[in-house]
């Protein structure tokens, strides 16, 4: 079944996680025993109502406090698709958070609390939505009923972020706007007689309707080597496969490819998934594929149409999100992930910092803190295959590695 990933961003409080709770609670996707875990804890609190914030937030912190502190990812179906939800922190501290979710989604809903309007955090979401290209954006004016559902706070609200979206640098965004209360149900799942003046459809009604034509961005196939696959059996004696995950674009038997970086051409003999073959392999399929020639393929390398060759280089310029405490500084060296290739990375220059909450770039800095969002350019140590994140999302981002720590530094779009 159809798969599409959701994020949801907002400030503090506008409402996220009962905003998922109430999506799950209206579609009957909540469990019995969940149901009544969320009852009991309602009731314990003195609440006249169902906090749907419990379905989603997790971890102790969060129950106690009535916050979201870490991404959690909800799952649920309807009869025409799989929902992935990624529900993030709405606290500035949390920023990368909200930037790791939101980098894996094809569409984002950003609330806006209808009594606050825009504010800077709704600017902040907004730009990162933006920089991530996210093709489809809902804007969900929330907490409608707490404003007796004024056609005009709806309406000044929309107005804002039009003009946000006319500073923004990503053009092709589908911004659609709806008045919800997600306490009350109003316009999530169920059309709310609240707002007569509203004849657009309810934000679910709205995830139905979005086509995968609408928020894939149309790429090159590009397929990294997970695995070599050498069964030790004699009746397989003589086979080789490689496995992986396809992404980008289509692959068919046949096609002329590229093994990258040994720049060797070859053609799919055949493609496979769970012992059945197949002509043409789907964007987003994880299968194993045969080549015509034996040639040298190992994991790290990609398989790519000789057509469409990305571009290579050892030096790179790029987008960061910084992750780490400890701050990125000139000259420090990091081993800078891409796919399934590790290659180390130093840091030549750091250009310019995002105010993200303005969408403009403050210049004559000397390092990226925590959360930061900056334009690097890097010296690699040897030669690296790769896009734009423009171009093709998959092979236009990597990761940054601390191998003191081995934590996760930073997460980087190409330029």
């Amino acid at each position: 079944m159809e798969v599409l990933k959701i994020v949801t961003a907002g400030s503090v409080d506008d409402g996220k996680s009962t905003l998922i709770g109430r999506i799950l609670y209206d579609t009957k996707s909540l469990t019995d025993d969940k149901l009544e875990a969320i009852e009991k804890k309602s009731q314990s609190r003195g609440y006249d109502y169902l906090d749907f914030s419990l379905a989603t937030d997790g971890l102790v912190a969060e129950r106690e406090q009535g916050i979201t502190i870490d991404v959690a990812h909800i799952y649920f179906s309807t009869d025409n698709r799989s929902y992935i939800i990624a529900d993030t922190p709405g606290h500035v501290e949390y920023t990368r958070n909200m930037v790791t979710g939101a980098s894996t989604s094809q569409a984002s809903v950003i609330l806006v609390d209808a009594r606050n309007g825009v504010i800077e955090q709704t600017k902040r979401h907004f730009f990162i939505n933006n920089l991530l290209r996210v093709k489809d954006i809902i804007v969900a004016v929330n907490k409608m009923d707490l404003v007796d559902f004024d056609e005009s706070k709806f309406d000044r609200i929309r107005s804002d972020v039009e003009k946000l979206a006319a500073q923004a640098n990503y053009k092709n965004q589908s911004i659609t706007f709806i008045p919800v209360s997600a306490l009350k149900g109003d316009n999530v799942v169920y059309r709310s007689e609240n707002t007569p003046w509203y004849t657009g459809k309810t934000l679910m009604e709205h995830f139905e309707s979005i086509e995968n034509q609408d928020v894939y961005e149309t790429a090159d196939a590009r397929f990294p080597i997970q695995s070599v696959i050498r069964p030790k059996q004699a009746d397989y004696h003589d086979y080789r496969a490689y496995a992986g995950k396809l992404y980008g674009n289509d692959l068919s038997v046949g096609d002329e490819v590229t093994i990258l970086p040994s720049m060797t051409k070859t053609k799919i003999k055949e493609i496979q998934f769970f012992g059945s073959t197949y002509d043409t392999a789907k964007r987003g399929s994880s299968l194993t594929l045969s080549l015509e020639n034996d040639v040298n393929v190992s994991r790290g390398d990609t398989i790519v149409r000789s057509e469409s060759i990305p571009r290579s280089g050892k030096e790179l310029n790029a987008t960061i999100c910084w992750m780490d405490r400890n701050p990125m500084r000139l000259a420090s060296r990091y081993e800078l992930q891409h796919g399934t290739n590790k290659i180390m990375a130093k840091i030549k220059d750091i250009k310019s910092v995002l105010e993200v909450q303005s969408n403009q770039q403050s210049h004559s800095v000397d390092n990226l803190v925590l959360n930061d969002i900056g334009t690097v350019s890097m010296q690699l140590n040897k030669t690296l295959f790769f896009d734009s994140y423009a171009k093709n999302k998959s092979t236009g981002c990597f990761i940054l590695i601390d191998k003191q720590t081995n934590t996760t530094a930073g997460v980087g779009f190409i330029e």
